[in-house]
Parts: structure tokens; C-alpha cells; sequence
């Protein structure tokens, strides 16, 4: 074998070099003979002995190189293997199904195996599964965790077709074979390290107490300094043990710095400060309550602080009494199980019905919105809205793209009525083309973009005007000229009512007018049973002197057969899971408005004994409407916003897509599970 070896490149020219020289030798040697034939022969002497010694050696000399050659390629080849066999960092080769082949000392070390083991890799670490090995890529970079330690594991793909070309035991045609080389590089360190980083940076919030003014009324004036001095004491003392700063920046508010590590000590104790500010009692008849904004995770300070006022004004719009945080990814809420106290005092509303009248009157045209399957609530709230421009003499559209079976005999009221234009209630399309730099938008009922009869409007008006009564979620309309978001209220057409109270002394609601704000107040708090306060029936009672008929409201609400008959199916096939909550399902065959007939099911619901919450499935036009109804044990609005819904406290809803009916309820009834078991309900 070392005989049929051949020397090629530096090392043969190398030994070769004496032979080349001897033909030198043998040409100088011709030219002496031409000089001097005696110096010639000394010389061809001194050649022959020159070649025969040359020879001698190389004969000699070429199987001890060869052999020196080919010993140092053997130590070389387990040098080289026992470098990787010691080397520090893990490293194995995995065949094309991920199956281990050969691991080094590091790798059995820090996955606690022996030297052998031979399964496959997903044994080891489930998170890599064959579809993750490289394949189609020739490396690939993954996250991956074993015991206490996080790793980076890079997988590389060896490719065998030159070995295959090379052998002569395998067959090379077509022949694409391949090992993966996967190395494991240790962050432990270095993630344990970014995470206390992460911890000590600084999280701005803010403290406000909810009702400041009402809770001090409700104790003796010698008092409320106690009282003021006890919650003061509370918070500070709160914030303090959580080695935070707490300053006070007006008489019910407060601002907070501290270490984001303290900030997921409050997300564990689900903001339990909500709670503790509650057990402050010197006889005061009304318990106090607060909301929190903590905003992190910003850039810098300043957008923490912009984060924290966002997020206290998100826990202020949907009620109080809850804490919010915000980051530049996502919006967490916390705790609000208490029904929001009603503001006594309409200064508010006077605030914002002359904030309207201003900007009413410097535009031309007026556009009034609500949302999509519109109910009576949002387009009576509209029809007072008309009225005020009508007052103010702008021209003003009703923007109602479909009008559902239950709205339709209040929609007639004014089509085809002499005392109205013909184009008072028009269409989405109509409403893009009417748009005009001079106009106004008012949107009732709704702050979410998603879900505006005709969400284009709200990037074509550059005047946005929002009237609603829903707690705000993480979605709201932004950049409006004026909001009035108040979830104390029963219903938006409250809220209007109260606004043309104020618009001026010389405006006239005519009784149809009337009637469509006192239905939508009658809806929206279920016959004056739920969510109704002293200004809700200071409201009903303004539209009553303006001509609203309950009569005529009552037969406006009347009900067709079959929708009656769905009705009480749903009630009479209605489970009771975990002995508290009723489910079941509204039928939508024959029924032009299936989902205000879940509605309807879900509050009759309530009337059972034992029943905290109702939840209504119904299918229409493909999705699933979900309509949840409590009367003051469960936040439902909580429970509909895990599935991507929202509302209020006891009335709330939500959407589901691609889901059956059957799974619409494992859906609900796992949803219920998971927030009893932490509490959040």
C-alpha cells in the first residue's frame, strides 16, 4: 500500500531537487570534457557517485516518510477527535430522523446521560421535533431549555454525498445523505443576568381615588381628615413595603415609582392594594376605592409615564376600582367586580353638551354613527344627536347601513315623514361620499373602531365627537375632539338626554324623538331593573314631559311568534354548569333578529334561583354571538373580553369565528374554569 502511495505538490518537488541538480552536474560535466578531458573523467567520477548516493537515499528515505506521514495522519485524526470529544462546549451528531450518534463529554454532562446513549434527540429536548432539523435549510437556531439551564442549540447539516463519490461500498447515484451537527451554547448566565436587569428598571403608575368627593360626604366634616390621612397611610404604606416611591400630586391622586420586579409582585397578589384601600371604615357610609396605572417596559421614563396615563385613563373609562398595565405589546386589567358609583353632580354633562354646541356650530354637516347590527339604544342616542344639529340648523345624517327586524319600526317612524329630509338616515357608502372637510362625526354608543357601522369615516373626518357608555377597552377611537365615556351610565341615550338639557332653552323634542331615547333607556336597563340611578329616571323623566309614551313603546317592542317561542326553547334548554352558571342555546331559524332574541333569553335567565351569570349562543350568518348577563356577582365583561369580546359588568358579548355551537360552550365552560380557579371571578 505505502508503494502504490504517490507524493504530489511541495514534497515531491522537494525530494526531487538532488536529481534535478545531478542533470545540472552531468551538463557542466560535458562542458569540462570540451576543456580538459582528464578534469572531465575526475568529474563523471565524482557524477556516478553523486547519482548512486542520491538514489541510495531516496530509495531509503521514501517509505520512512511515508510511514512518518501516515503515523502523524493517524495521531492527527485522534487528536483531532479527542478535542472534540473534551471540548467544553456540548456538541453530538444526529442522523437525518434526529437520532443522537455521537455526543461528546460536554453534552452527556449537561444533559445527564451516559456515554452511548443513542435515542433520539426530542427524548431530550421535546421543543426539538423532526419538522424543527434542519432540512430544507442548512442551519438552524432555537431556544431550548434542559433542567435549570437555557440553551441556544445551532444545528447544522453535514452534507455525505463526497464521502458517497469517495467510497467504494456505497453506491453515489443520487445519493444526498446528511448528519446534523447540533451545538449547544449556554445563556444561563446570561439570561439570569438580563432578567435582574430587567427587574431593577423603573416602572412609572398612578393612584386615583375613584370617588374622593362622595366617600367624604359620607362621613362627619371633623372626620374626613382622619379618613384622608387613613388612605394616604395605606397607599404610602403599601407602596413603601414594595420599596417604591409614592408621592402625592393632588388631594386623590398619586404617583408611583418602582422596580418592575415589585410591579409583578402586584400582578401575582392581582393588585390586592384594590381591596386593602376598601377596608378603611371610620363610619363612612360608602366604601373607598381606587384605580391604578402602572405603565413599563417603555423605551424611556417619559413613555412609561405616557403608558402609566393611558393605562390609569383606561381603569377610570371602564368604571374604576381596577388596576391596568400597559406595555408597548399589551393591556392587562385587574380586579373592577365593583359596579361603578353614579356621579351625583351634572356638571359634567353641562361641561360637554356647550363643548358640543361649539363645535357643532362651526361645521357644515353632521354625521352621526353607531355600531354595526345597531340596537334602540344606539340609534335613539343618535336621533338626539340629530336633534341637537337640527337645532343648531347644520344638516345632519344618520349613518345606519342595515337596520335589524327589532329596529325597523323606529327607523319607519322617520322615512317617508314629511318633518324630516329624506336623507336623514343614509347609508355607509352614501356617508363616505357626503364627507366634507367641514364636517363632524359623531360616533354613540361605541368606542371601538372595529365595530363602527362604517369604520372609514373615522380616518375621513378630521372632527371626531364620542358618546358612550361602555367600559373602554384596550380598542378606543383615538384622537377624538371630544370624548364623553361615562360606564356609570345605564345607556347613551341617557347621556344625550341629559345633553340637550343644556343645549339650549329654545330646543323642542318631537315625541317620536322621545320615544326612540326613553326605548333605548328602557332596553338597555331591562325594564329600569338593572343600571338604573337617579339620573336615569331624571332622564325618563325629561323624555316623558317631551312626549314619550310608554304605551305606544311598549307595543313598538312587541314581539312576533316565533321569536317568542325561541325565547322561552332557549330558557327551557338552558344548563346550569357548576350549580351558577346558565347556558344554552337561541335557535336563529325563522327569526330575522336571533341575536336580540339571545339577549332577551339571557336576562329571563336571571330570574332562576342560584343563577349568577347567563351565557346565549346563537349562530347568525356565520359566526357565533355569545350574550353574557349578570346581576351583581360576576363581572361578565371580564369573562367576555377572554374571548375577545367586552361590555359591561352585567351586560356583555362577544364574537366567536369558525367555532360550532358545541364548542362555543366547551369554550365558555373551560373560560369559567380557568378564571374561578385564579379568582378573577
Amino acid at each position: 500500500m505505502k508503494n502504490s502511495i504517490k507524493l504530489k505538490g511541495r514534497l515531491k518537488k522537494y525530494l526531487q531537487t538532488s536529481i534535478y541538480l545531478g542533470v545540472l552536474l552531468v551538463l557542466v560535466n560535458l562542458g569540462i570534457y570540451v576543456i580538459d578531458y582528464r578534469a572531465g573523467l575526475i568529474l563523471t567520477c565524482f557524477v556516478v557517485f553523486y547519482f548512486a548516493i542520491v538514489i541510495s537515499l531516496l530509495l531509503y528515505n521514501k517509505p520512512v516518510i511515508m510511514n512518518e506521514l501516515i503515523s502523524f495522519a493517524t495521531q492527527y485524526g485522534q487528536i483531532q477527535r479527542r478535542l472534540l470529544r473534551d471540548l467544553d462546549l456540548p456538541h453530538a451528531l444526529l442522523d437525518e430522523a434526529g437520532k443522537l450518534i455521537w455526543t461528546n463529554i460536554a453534552f452527556e454532562k449537561a444533559v445527564h446521560k451516559e456515554k452511548g446513549y443513542r435515542k433520539s434527540i426530542t427524548s431530550l429536548f421535546p421543543m426539538i421535533t423532526k419538522e424543527k432539523l434542519p432540512g430544507d435549510v442548512d442551519e438552524v437556531e432555537m431556544s431550548v431549555s434542559f433542567g435549570d439551564n437555557d440553551y441556544v442549540a445551532k444545528m447544522k447539516k453535514i452534507s455525505l454525498k463526497e464521502m458517497a463519490l469517495n467510497s467504494d461500498i456505497i453506491e453515489d447515484k443520487d445519493y444526498d445523505g446528511y448528519l446534523i451537527a447540533l451545538y449547544l451554547f449556554d445563556e444561563t448566565a446570561l439570561k439570569i443576568a438580563l432578567q435582574e436587569v430587567d427587574d431593577q428598571s423603573l416602572a412609572v403608575g398612578m393612584i386615583y381615588i375613584d370617588n374622593y368627593e362622595e366617600a367624604l360626604e359620607s362621613v362627619e366634616e371633623v372626620r374626613r381628615s382622619l379618613l384622608i390621612a387613613l388612605i394616604d397611610r395605606k397607599v404610602n404604606k403599601y407602596i413603601a413595603g414594595l420599596d417604591g416611591i409614592c408621592k402625592k400630586i393632588e388631594k386623590d391622586k398619586f404617583l408611583i415609582i418602582m422596580r418592575k420586579k415589585a410591579i409583578a409582585f402586584l400582578q401575582e397578589s392581582r393588585f390586592d392594594l384594590l381591596e386593602d384601600v376598601k377596608t378603611v371604615n371610620i363610619g363612612n357610609e360608602m366604601a373607598v376605592t381606587i384605580s391604578v396605572g402602572v405603565g413599563l417596559d417603555g423605551l424611556t421614563y417619559a413613555q412609561n409615564y405616557e403608558f402609566a396615563r393611558n393605562a390609569i385613563d383606561l381603569a377610570l373609562g371602564r368604571g374604576g376600582d381596577q388596576a391596568v398595565v400597559k406595555t408597548p405589546h399589551n393591556t392587562v386589567y385587574y380586579g373592577g367586580k365593583s359596579q361603578q358609583v353614579e356621579k351625583s353632580t351634572r356638571v359634567k354633562a353641562r361641561v360637554k353638551a356647550h363643548a358640543l354646541k361649539e363645535i357643532i356650530s362651526v361645521k357644515d354637516k353632521v354625521l352621526v354613527m353607531g355600531h354595526r347590527n345597531a340596537d334602540i339604544d344606539s340609534f335613539g342616542a343618535a336621533v338626539g344627536i340629530a336633534r341637537i344639529a337640527a337645532t343648531l340648523e347644520r344638516k345632519v345624517h344618520i349613518v345606519l347601513s342595515d337596520a335589524p327586524s327589532s329596529l325597523q319600526p323606529f327607523v319607519d317612524m322617520f322615512r317617508n315623514n314629511p318633518d324630516y329630509d329624506e336623507d336623514l338616515i343614509i347609508n355607509s357608502q352614501q356617508a363616505v361620499e357626503m364627507v366634507g372637510n367641514n364636517a363632524v362625526l359623531v360616533v354613540v354608543d361605541v368606542n371601538k373602531p372595529s365595530i363602527t357601522d362604517c369604520p372609514e369615516l373615522l380616518r375621513l373626518c378630521k372632527s371626531i365627537v364620542v358618546f358612550d357608555h361602555h367600559r373602554q377597552g384596550t380598542e378606543v377611537i383615538e384622537n377624538a375632539t371630544l370624548s364623553y365615556v361615562e360606564a356609570y351610565a345605564s345607556s347613551t341615550c341617557e347621556m344625550v338626554s341629559e345633553l340637550l338639557q343644556y343645549i339650549g332653552e329654545n330646543i323642542k323634542i318631537k315625541t317620536i324623538e322621545a320615544d326612540c331615547m326613553y326605548s333605548g333607556i328602557m332596553i338597555d336597563t331591562n325594564n329600569f331593573m338593572t343600571k338604573t340611578g337617579v339620573r336615569t329616571f331624571e332622564a325618563a323623566a325629561f323624555l316623558r314631559r317631551n312626549g314619550a309614551d310608554v304605551t305606544r313603546v311598549r307595543k313598538l317592542f312587541r314581539e312576533e311568534a316565533a321569536e317568542y317561542k325561541a325565547k322561552a326553547d332557549a330558557v327551557s334548554q338552558a344548563e346550569i354548569y357548576r350549580n351558577a352558571y346558565a347556558i344554552s342555546i337561541c335557535t336563529s331559524d325563522d327569526i330575522q333578529s336571533p341575536t336580540v332574541v339571545g339577549a332577551q333569553a339571557a336576562n329571563e335567565l336571571l330570574n332562576i334561583k342560584g343563577v349568577k351569570a347567563s351565557f346565549i349562543l346563537t349562530e347568525y350568518q356565520n359566526l357565533i354571538y355569545v350574550s353574557a348577563r349578570s346581576i351583581d356577582e360576576v363581572n361578565v365583561q371580564l369573562v367576555m373580553e377572554r374571548l375577545g369580546g367586552g361590555g359591561h359588568m352585567n351586560t356583555a358579548g362577544c364574537q366567536m369565528e369558525d367555532t360550532s355551537l358545541a364548542e362555543g360552550i366547551g369554550i365558555i365552560k373551560q373560560t369559567l374554569d380557568t378564571m374561578l380557579e385564579e379568582g378573577e371571578i
